[in-house]
């Protein structure tokens, strides 16, 4: 009598699709599946210029908010990251033990490692990440004496009766091309679709659905409205690669590229979804599906981008406050250094006052010709007025020492048309003037040149001011390998430090040290 009373309503919630609140017993369930990437330790919310409905967008007190809002009205839910949890000053003190208890205080269920999280070294990591009360993956990283891997391949997430297995992966560029080698070395690593398969094809039966967590693509852009400026919109060609020829695997959530979905694409021929947040933690990435328990059938029902109004959201006080005990800890952060007369933005593809400004306080640094700074290298904006000790540690996170490399000007010339190809955006100079055709043939680019107000010479020798990763051949400008290192100082953070400190009042320098006629 009581399975024939229940059968009717059954039918009806099923067509109604409330599956979510079924009787536990049921084999359909919806499971909503979030996931965020390349946060980058972007703590505090930025204002959305580019968007006229948003006021303030991103940080982390207020994301953390939008996911317990939105897990709270979901039934099955699970949390995930694509990587790229360190960098910057506070993540830089704590050696990364800040964003790994951010994560704790989120819930998250799972991460991947990011070529971020190797900023300190590889060793530092490892010990580091105990501190995790969720598994951090990676699969295809191993240890180059023992072949053995780095962390923990897969893991396999059970709540409310439906299990998700979980595989962790980073893209080959990612791992040589965006990491020092010394923050590497004794690690190799293995081709990510192949390992991907590999873990997916060992834990399938024992799960419902599987998800693999990336960090490759192409690397990328910084630029704070990347959202809104498709020329700067980096794709996610290996994960579509990948989407398309994993067999068994029904969800990819991406990272590395910064590129967004703002509804995931799902691969044609495999039916697997692929998603992908903007990054620096301004959206939440939302996808539900139906998932039959019993004959392990995974239906796709609909994704979305979140983004997080911060203006609009309650600022969650846990991860508030421990944010704010790092900045306590160490008062010196909030020193005001100096102020800049007005608001100095990154542009990825193009020459930026911000850009211009770094270059110049490397290059008086350095008493050289010229300096040279990847637009990739520049992670966050500065806005009109104070600049805090903090400010300028994000600005330039990383451990590069500033380094002086005399180059002929004939290789300045290819250092220039290796920038035109925009392979990590559009290099920023100081001390040049200079004129290019981005239409024109790669390496026939360059129009005219000149160094500190005189037409560039072939076989004269100058000196270049630039980040120690450039002057090893890093980020691909292997121009430098053809000339002399002359010097190796203090770190490149500690020279923009020094160098607002000095200048105290700032003008932020003009544009038109490198222009495309093109764009005219």
């Amino acid at each position: 009598m009581k399975a024939a009373k229940l059968k009717p309503l059954f039918l009806t919630m099923a067509l109604a699709g409330v599956t979510a609140s079924l009787p536990a017993w049921a084999e359909i369930k919806e499971v909503t599946l979030l996931h965020t990437n390349d946060i980058e330790s972007v703590y505090d919310p930025v204002e959305a210029f580019w968007n006229e409905d948003i006021d303030m967008i991103g940080g982390i007190p207020y994301l953390a908010t939008l996911i317990k809002e939105t897990r709270a009205t979901e039934g099955t839910s699970f949390l995930m990251d694509a990587g790229d949890i360190y960098t910057g000053a506070l993540s830089k003190k704590t050696k990364g033990k800040l964003p790994f208890e951010l994560y704790n205080s989120m819930g998250y269920d799972v991460i991947t490692l990011g070529n971020h999280e190797f900023e300190y070294g590889w060793k530092s990591l490892v010990e580091t990440m105990p501190r995790a009360n969720f598994p951090v993956l990676n699969a295809n990283i191993f240890h180059e004496a023992s072949d053995t891997m780095m962390a923990q391949p897969y893991t396999i997430l059970e709540r409310d009766g439906v299990r998700v297995g979980v595989v962790g992966v980073m893209g080959i560029d990612a791992f040589y091309n965006t990491m020092w080698k010394g923050n590497r070395k004794g690690l190799t690593i293995k081709d990510p679709i192949e390992t991907a398969q590999y873990w997916a094809d060992k834990i399938r039966e024992d799960v419902d659905m599987i998800v693999v967590l990336t960090h490759q693509n192409k690397t990328a852009p910084m630029q704070t409205d990347k959202e809104a400026d498709p020329e700067v919109q980096r794709g996610f060609e290996e994960d579509y690669e990948m989407a398309g020829k994993l067999k068994g695997v029904d969800v990819i959530f991406g990272g590395h590229s910064d590129n967004g979905l703002v509804e995931p694409v799902v691969h044609p021929e495999t039916g697997t979804v692929v998603g992908l947040t903007f990054g620096q933690g301004m959206h939440l990435g939302y996808t539900k599906f139906k998932v039959d328990t019993e004959k392990h059938n995974v239906e796709f029902l609909g994704g979305k981008l979140i983004p997080v109004e911060s203006s609009k959201l309650k600022r969650d006080e846990k991860t508030y406050q421990m944010i704010q005990k790092v900045r306590t800890d160490n008062p010196q952060l909030a020193e005001e250094l100096a102020t800049i007369d007005h608001a100095a933005s990154r542009r990825y593809y193009r020459e930026s006052n911000i850009g211009n400004l770094v270059a110049d306080l490397m290059r008086e640094a350095a008493n050289s010709d010229i300096a040279m700074m990847s637009s990739g290298s520049i992670r966050v904006d500065l806005n009109q007025g104070s600049v805090t000790r903090e400010n300028v540690m994000n600005l330039f996170p990383f451990t590069d020492k500033l380094t002086v490399v005399e180059l002929t000007g004939e290789n300045i010339k290819e250092l220039l048309e290796y920038s035109y190809t925009l392979p990590y955006g559009l290099a920023q100079f100081s001390g040049i003037k200079a004129t290019y055709d981005s239409t024109k043939a790669e390496q026939d680019r360059l129009i005219s040149l000149s160094i500190n107000g005189k037409p560039v010479k072939d076989a004269q020798k100058y000196t270049v001011a630039t980040y120690s990763y450039a002057a090893s051949g890093g980020d691909g400008y292997t121009v430098f390998n053809k000339g002399e290192t002359l010097s190796k100082g203090e770190s490149v953070t500690q020279v923009l430090i020094k160098g607002f400190e000095k200048n105290k009042a700032i003008k932020v320098p003009a544009l038109g040290r490198q222009v495309d006629v093109s764009r005219n």
